[in-house]
């Protein structure tokens, strides 16, 4: 695999699915990994929460980065204090604010999406109080869904279609596609990759200047779903247990407590800088 684009991870968070992130990581090994923003949600980031199975998944990063993958971090806004390190590269890791890939013969525009939500422009301090709020939801959602499994029930997804009808469901959505597929084109891109609004697509959208395939990478917190290039061709992939299932999975390791406490400091320090 040449390129892939995962976003909205929400390390640090309750919804976030740590084990199933690490899974798909230990599944590849493309030449670049794109993060593509909302990678640790600084939102909602705490020193009381941040469990060994969301650590693995900065490792994991870190081990691919030394086997030769280009990783490079797109910051979101979740994790917007990233922004202020734009341009700086350290070996195979990079933090940009957006990147433009050429790939065979072809321009890809990736971004994370959030400098065009009206919503965030105008009302941030609502967008986090949302943003606590769902939280609080997929912590809901996991006790209802742990007794719906007791008694043999199908799962729900609350947090999922409260934050639809919040947002406005297709409308808002749509909204914020035509935006971004009004600009890739008037900038000759061919594909516009995105996050953000947390719902995979994969389709070619018509403006009055032309067409381009608008792609988003979804999430790792209801859908679970990166965008993967190879052979030429941009594919949406929803995530399927690999083999490391049983044992990354059933089980959580526990990391030293000096190893936690390290990343937690360096973050803590990162976001008072």
């Amino acid at each position: 695999m040449k390129v892939s684009v995962i976003s909205d991870l929400h390390l640090g968070t309750y919804g976030c699915k740590a084990p199933q992130i690490l899974d798909y990581l230990q599944g590849i090994d493309p030449d670049i990994l794109v993060l593509n923003g909302d990678i640790v949600d600084g939102w909602q980031f705490t020193r009381s929460y941040f469990p060994a199975s969301h650590l693995k998944v900065v490792r994991q990063i870190i081990k691919m980065m030394e086997r030769g993958t280009r990783v490079i971090y797109v910051a979101g806004n979740h994790d917007e204090v990233m922004r202020r390190f734009s341009g700086i590269k350290l070996g195979n890791f990079s933090f940009v604010n957006k990147v433009v890939l050429n790939l065979d013969g072809k321009k890809s525009w990736i971004f994370h999406g959030d400098v065009f939500d009206v919503f965030m422009h105008h009302s941030k301090w609502l967008a986090r109080l949302g943003a606590k709020g769902y939280g609080m939801l997929t912590v809901i959602n996991k006790l209802v869904n742990g007794l719906m499994g007791l008694f043999g029930k199908r799962r729900l997804s609350i947090s999922k279609s409260v934050k639809e009808r919040v947002k406005g469901s297709g409308n808002a959505i749509s909204r914020f596609e035509r935006t971004v597929a009004g600009l890739g084109v008037e900038k000759g891109y061919d594909f516009a990759i995105c996050g953000h609004i947390h719902t995979p697509a994969d389709k070619i959208i018509e403006t009055d200047k032309g067409q381009i395939r608008y792609l988003n990478s979804g999430d790792w917190v209801e859908n679970m779903t990166a965008l993967e290039y190879d052979e030429d061709v941009w594919q949406l992939k929803y995530w399927e247990p690999n083999w490391a299932e049983k044992s990354e999975l059933a089980t959580e390791e526990t990391l030293s407590r000096p190893s936690r406490a390290v990343f937690i400091s360096a973050f803590e320090e990162v976001m008072g800088s």
